[in-house]
C-alpha cells in the first residue's frame, strides 16, 4: 500500500517466498508517514527514559502531543530512570500522529556499547516482534542510532535490512523513512546489494 504523504520511494521484496513482505524506502519526515491508521506504526528512536529528547525522538513527541509523554511515564521503570533498556522495545498509542501506534526502541551509543551490532539488531528485532504481536502489518523505522549516537550508517543499514528480512512472512511492509539524502542513498545501496535477487 502507498504511504500517505510520501511519493513512490523504492520498493524491494524481502524474500523469494510467495507473499513475502516488502521493504520500502522514503526520504522525509517519519511523523507524517501512515498507511491506514489501524495496522500501522512508526518506530521512535528513544532513550532509556522514554520521555522525549532530540532528533526524531523530539519530533515524534511534538507531533503526537503531550499525551505521548504521559503514556510513556506510565511504562514501568525496570530500574531507576530506565523504562526501555538499550535493544528493547515498548509500545504506546500514537495520539495525534496519523498511525495507530508508536513503538519505542533504544539503539546503542556506538562508542559506548561493547557490542553495538548486537544492540542495534536487538532494537530492530524487538520492535518487529512487538509489531507482530500487536497485529501491526505496516511499520516505519528511522535510521536508529545514526544521529547523535554516531553509528556508522553503512553498517547500520546492513543490520536494519537483514533484520527486516527475518520478518518477511510476518509483516506486510517494512518502511525506512530517512531524513537525509545521504542516509537514503546508503539504505538504497544496501537494499540493492542484499535484496536484488528477490526482485521480479
Amino acid at each position: 500500500m502507498a504511504a500517505s504523504g510520501f511519493g513512490g520511494g523504492e520498493a524491494f521484496r524481502l524474500s523469494a517466498a510467495p507473499g513475502a513482505g516488502a521493504l520500502k524506502l522514503h526520504k522525509g519526515d517519519i511523523t507524517l508517514w501512515s498507511v491506514n491508521g489501524a495496522t500501522d506504526a512508526i518506530v521512535n528512536a528513544a532513550n532509556e527514559r522514554m520521555l522525549g529528547g532530540g532528533g526524531v525522538d523530539g519530533a515524534i513527541h511534538r507531533a503526537a502531543g503531550p499525551e505521548l509523554v504521559q503514556a510513556c511515564r506510565k511504562v514501568p521503570e525496570v530500574r531507576p530512570e530506565v523504562r526501555c533498556p538499550t535493544g528493547e522495545a515498548r509500545i504506546t498509542p500514537a495520539f495525534k500522529l496519523p498511525v495507530s501506534r508508536v513503538i519505542h526502541t533504544v539503539g546503542p551509543i556506538y562508542d559506548m556499547d561493547k557490542h553495538p551490532e548486537v544492540s542495534l539488531k536487538n532494537a530492530y528485532e524487538n520492535s518487529l516482534k512487538l509489531a507482530k504481536y500487536n497485529g501491526i502489518q505496516y511499520i516505519a523505522f528511522p535510521a536508529i542510532s545514526c544521529g547523535v549516537y554516531r553509528y556508522p550508517p553503512k553498517e547500520a543499514s546492513k543490520i536494519a535490512v537483514s533484520t527486516a528480512q527475518q520478518f518477511s512472512e510476518d509483516i506486510k511492509e517494512v518502511h525506512f523513512v530517512l531524513f537525509s539524502d545521504d542516509l537514503y542513498e546508503i539504505w538504497h545501496e544496501t537494499a540493492q546489494e542484499m535484496l536484488s535477487q528477490f526482485q521480479k
